[in-house]
């Protein structure tokens, strides 16, 4: 039986158990360069020594304007490269396994100017309209995914996410709820993440995994459900992709008959259905912040990996803490074995 605490492999990652920290936005660049500081850090080295098996920096953009705020991440210069690899191999001594999500927040871009999408539509009359790319535009994008990507490599992380969940770019371009196009953008809706997984794959090794986040459903009248994504996630399957991590929503205002539950693990549903409808790892995600549904999760093979976000924002020893609570082995720092049982 496969728990939360066997260890994980696909290509050329291995990972000592199966619990991740999913990309989490801290908001912390200190002079909007987009440049990682100590705050960063510190912040994703603990949860490397607090157990996780994967760690995903949060959102780190290809421009300036992709940004959500100009206090994100980014990855279009070369001077990004060097702090980002200062968290890696800090995060590698501890025995951690490092991602990075590669994004444009798209008409999500809250101190862009101006932001772009694949259609001039604001996210909601609070927000600023966004300027719709040009073809050549798009194309453009794509080169920027690419160049990010490689700048990636260089920093030494171990596997890559493309966001295209939560109303981001990508998102913006295959859901029909935002994307109006009537050039070759709109005609295909996966066109345009599945030349961002092309190029992006081209620069990577070819035993490194290519991680992408999908919303699963959207929760707005007239948009997809999750038939819909499992099927153009299998175009994105078939461009490269080789997992999935699976969430929902974020493409707009959320209309009263679509609202999510609540509940604790209300989109493991999302996750088991991609992992009945494709051939690649799945991770799910959504208030399992519970080691003992955590570990369901992976024992009733819903899934392949975990992320538990809010609870290890609370506990950056959350993996170290559950494996105690399941009776599991697991690596403490020696300085810590004095707060944990002895099996």
């Amino acid at each position: 039986m496969k728990d939360l605490f066997s260890p994980f492999s696909y290509k050329g990652l291995a990972l000592k158990n199966r619990v991740v920290m999913p990309p989490m936005c801290q908001y912390s660049v200190e002079k909007k360069d987009g440049i990682a500081t100590d705050w960063h850090y510190v912040h994703y080295v603990s949860r490397a020594i607090g157990g996780a098996g994967l760690i995903i920096i949060e959102m780190t953009d290809v421009e300036p304007d992709g940004r959500i705020s100009d206090n994100d991440l980014g990855l279009w210069s070369d001077e990004h490269i060097a702090p980002l690899k200062r968290i890696v191999d800090a995060c590698h001594q501890y025995g951690a396994k490092v991602g990075i999500q590669i994004a444009h927040a798209g008409r999500k871009a809250e101190d862009a100017p101006q932001p772009v999408s694949a259609s001039a539509i604001p996210f909601d009359d609070k927000s600023k309209t966004p300027r719709e790319l040009s073809t050549e535009e798009v194309k453009g994008m794509v080169e920027k995914f690419r160049q990010a990507a490689a700048r990636a490599i260089k920093a030494g992380f171990d596997t890559i996410e493309l966001h295209g969940a939560h109303g981001y770019l990508i998102h913006q371009f295959q859901s029909a709820y935002t994307n109006k196009r009537e050039d070759e953008y709109g005609k295909d809706l996966t066109k345009f993440g599945v030349e961002i997984i092309k190029a992006v794959k081209e620069e990577m090794p070819a035993d490194m995994p290519l991680i992408m986040r999908v919303s699963g459903k959207e929760y707005v009248e007239g948009g997809y459900d999750i038939e819909d994504s499992v099927a153009f996630s299998k175009k994105y399957e078939e461009a490269g992709v080789d997992i999935f991590h699976v969430s929902a929503g974020g493409e707009g205002p959320i209309a009263a008959a679509g609202k999510p539950g609540t509940h604790v693990g209300y989109q493991v549903p999302l996750a088991r259905a991609f992992k009945q409808g494709l051939t690649v790892p799945v991770i799910a995600v959504g208030r399992l912040d519970s080691p003992e549904l955590a570990n369901s999760v992976i024992g009733n093979e819903d899934a392949d990996l975990v992320a538990v976000g809010r609870g290890m924002l609370r506990n950056p020893y959350w993996t170290i803490e559950a494996a105690a609570q399941l009776r599991k082995e697991t690596e403490i720092p020696k300085q810590y074995t004095v707060a944990f049982p002895q099996r």
